[in-house]
């Protein structure tokens, strides 16, 4: 099931994402965060943008949501999507269907252009969102430093 985000989905988030700020290079967080700090997010981000859960009859498998892409006016129409699958989970699906869902959703609103930035390699998520019609426009050579390597990160586009 698909439903929209809840404050109270923040221990099951930080569990999922957690997971990837401490074992992964995917995202560029390294300290692991809070419920509560995942709760302000929740609610900064979800009064102004989509976010979606997925969940079966017990746990949050997933979740998916985009968030402003840059602080200057001028970006007002650009957004920044995300996706995390609990491990163990990828390759099944879920994260096609918050994409849709998700894409439904911010064709509905102000926003014209979507930009996704994916640490490489990453060849599930960036089949995913070519699978949607993102188009790789950029790579930035080791722009980041985590787990005592330099990593490139690439970006996706998708003009609604």
């Amino acid at each position: 099931m698909i439903r929209p985000v809840k404050p109270e989905d923040a221990p099951a988030i930080c569990t999922i994402y957690n997971h990837y700020v401490r074992d992964t290079v995917v995202t560029f967080e390294e300290m692991p965060v809070s419920i509560k700090e995942m709760e302000g997010r929740i609610r900064e981000i979800s009064a102004r943008y989509p976010w979606y859960i997925y969940e079966d009859d017990i746990y949050v498998l997933g979740y998916a949501y985009i968030n402003r892409w840059k602080e200057r006016s001028a970006y007002r129409y650009a957004a920044e999507t995300t996706v995390y699958l609990k491990p163990g989970h990828e390759k099944k699906g879920i994260g096609s269907e918050l994409y849709t869902r998700l894409l439904e959703a911010a064709r509905k609103t102000k926003i014209h252009s979507l930009v996704a930035g994916v640490t490489l390699p990453n060849e599930g998520s960036a089949a995913l969102h070519e699978k949607f019609g993102f188009k790789k426009i950029a790579q930035f050579n080791e722009i980041g430093f985590k787990q005592d390597k330099w990593l490139d990160v690439a970006y996706w586009e998708l003009l609604l």
